[in-house]
């Protein structure tokens, strides 16, 4: 708990990189939320799909959702939102305490709308109604037609966690469109106080890339890409634009590290999390890693507003031939894929059970 305990006394927010049904039915949220710091969570349709996938918790739900003629789409995000909602009430708590800043979930859009902005802003529009509670975030990629859905339903009032961001670039295109929302709300009298984050995935450039670097060149490319956004997003809070917002009532959108769990056997499996210590940012931890951090990770200090050394490190990343702003791009590109193949599979999974259940049932 201690080692815990000084990421959050640094001003860092520790989100649970999971969710299940069991781990809500079995205390084991509750004891995440009261012996290890965690202030939120955040889900995907990975982590859904395994979660449906692995346990028979969730049968009686889509046997009862099948029968009143619920499937595909429909029946997951009843299924998804339930979960979800039982998570929310459990970090109510720190939600009121910190006046909104902390104590959130997540439901990602359907990856089959990554490159459809008038579907993305309906559907964010929807998950937000639907889910009936004020610290669910709506999941919107920051894709290039994910931009101006983020805008729009920053505009709308959505709250939104914008995903799948892998660089510098991708995450000042995400803040704008969030900046431009405000701005847009502000003009009209609306309340500009409409919360955001902005997902950075870190351990995914190192798993790229080993192939094409050198073995002390492993495993820095993450943590120097999370340190030139850091910058970016520092010098952005320090900027007249938002600090005009600010005065206005308009909340900072946080940036947030993700995919921080160690890919690498040979690295350390705190890696991510010791290297991006960071005041006003959240890390978003897989269970593996959060238990780990507990048990033996340190933190030396927090990193720096300028990002430290990056420039050095990816001048050495580019030496070595990787091109750094092509592999932003086809990351992205790849994150996207990898949802869609899971909520294509998860999709599948519900409807055999859904059959399954009936065909027992009768």
């Amino acid at each position: 708990m201690n080692h815990l305990q000084s990421l959050r006394t640094m001003g860092q927010s520790l989100w649970l990189d999971n969710i299940t049904r069991e781990i809500l039915d079995n205390g084991t949220m509750q004891r995440y939320i009261d012996d290890f710091a965690i202030t939120g969570l955040t889900s995907n349709p990975t982590i859904f799909d395994q979660a449906i996938g692995n346990s028979s918790a969730y049968d009686a739900g889509i046997r009862e959702k099948s029968a009143v003629g619920k499937q595909g789409e429909a029946l997951f995000i009843e299924l998804a939102l339930e979960d979800l909602r039982r998570a929310a009430d459990l970090f109510r708590p720190v939600f009121d305490a910190t006046d909104g800043v902390d104590g959130w979930v997540s439901m990602e859009v359907s990856p089959l709308l990554a490159a459809d902005t008038a579907g993305s802003i309906e559907a964010a529009s929807q998950i937000h109604e639907q889910g009936g509670r004020e610290n669910l975030y709506v999941k919107i990629p920051g894709t290039p037609e994910g931009v101006p859905a983020i805008e729009e339903s920053i505009f709308n009032g959505v709250p939104i966690n914008v995903t799948l961001l892998f660089s510098a670039s991708q995450y000042l295109a995400s803040a704008h469109a969030y900046l431009r929302g405000i701005e847009r709300r502000i003009a009209v009298g609306l309340d500009p106080a409409v919360e955001s984050v902005a997902s950075l995935f870190v351990s995914r450039w190192d798993k790229a890339s080993a192939d094409a670097l050198p073995v002390e060149l492993h495993n820095r490319l993450g943590i120097a890409v999370a340190q030139q956004t850091y910058r970016a997003y520092r010098e952005l809070l320090a900027s007249d634009r938002w600090k005009k917002l600010a005065a206005a009532g308009a909340r900072p959108q946080r940036l947030l590290w993700a995919s921080t769990g160690t890919k690498d056997p040979a690295a350390p499996d705190t890696l991510y999390i010791e290297a991006l210590a960071a005041p006003d940012t959240i890390n978003t931890i897989p269970e593996k890693t959060l238990r780990a951090f507990a048990d033996h990770g340190k933190v030396d200090g927090p990193l720096a507003d300028d990002g430290g050394d990056f420039a050095t490190t990816l001048g050495k990343i580019t030496a070595a031939g990787v091109d750094i702003d092509a592999l932003a791009d086809k990351l992205q590109r790849d994150g996207a894929d990898a949802f869609v193949k899971s909520w294509k599979q998860l999709m599948q999974r519900i409807a055999d059970k859904a059959k399954m259940l009936a065909d027992a049932g009768s």
